[in-house]
C-alpha cells in the first residue's frame, strides 16, 4: 500500500522558516510529479509548488522567492523550504504525488501537516 507521510509542520513567528518533508513508502514502480498544496480555514485547497521527476518547478505567485520545492528521487521524498513566512501562509499543507504501479499513474495525498504563522 502506497503512503505519503509528511513531517515538519508547526508554529513559527512571522519572518521565520520551516521545512516540510514528504516521503513515499510502499510498493510502486516510479514517481512522476510531486508537490505541495495548502488549505486555510474557509478556503479552497490551492497549489503551492510542484516539481517534476526531472526537477522542473512551479510556484503559486504568493510564495515565489520565499518557498523552494526540491526532491530526492533516491529517497522518494519531496521537500518544501519555507522562508520569510507570513500569517497568511497559515494552513494545512498536503503533499501530493503521481505514483505508478507499473501500469498506470495514480494521484496520492498525504495526511496533511499544520503550519501556523503568528504575527
Amino acid at each position: 500500500q502506497v503512503q505519503l507521510v509528511e513531517s515538519g509542520g508547526g508554529l513559527v513567528q512571522a519572518g521565520g522558516s520551516l521545512r516540510l518533508s514528504c516521503a513515499a513508502s510502499g510498493s510502486f514502480f516510479g514517481i512522476n510529479a510531486m508537490g505541495w498544496y495548502r488549505q486555510a480555514p474557509g478556503k479552497q485547497r490551492e497549489l503551492v509548488a510542484t516539481i517534476t521527476s526531472r526537477g522542473s518547478t512551479n510556484y503559486v505567485d504568493s510564495v515565489k522567492g520565499r518557498f523552494t520545492v526540491s526532491r530526492d528521487n533516491a529517497k522518494n521524498t519531496v521537500y518544501l523550504q519555507m522562508n520569510s513566512l507570513k500569517p497568511e501562509d497559515t494552513a494545512v499543507y498536503y503533499c501530493n504525488a503521481d505514483i505508478s504501479n507499473g501500469i498506470r499513474f495514480r494521484e496520492y495525498w498525504g495526511q496533511g501537516t499544520q503550519v501556523t504563522v503568528s504575527s
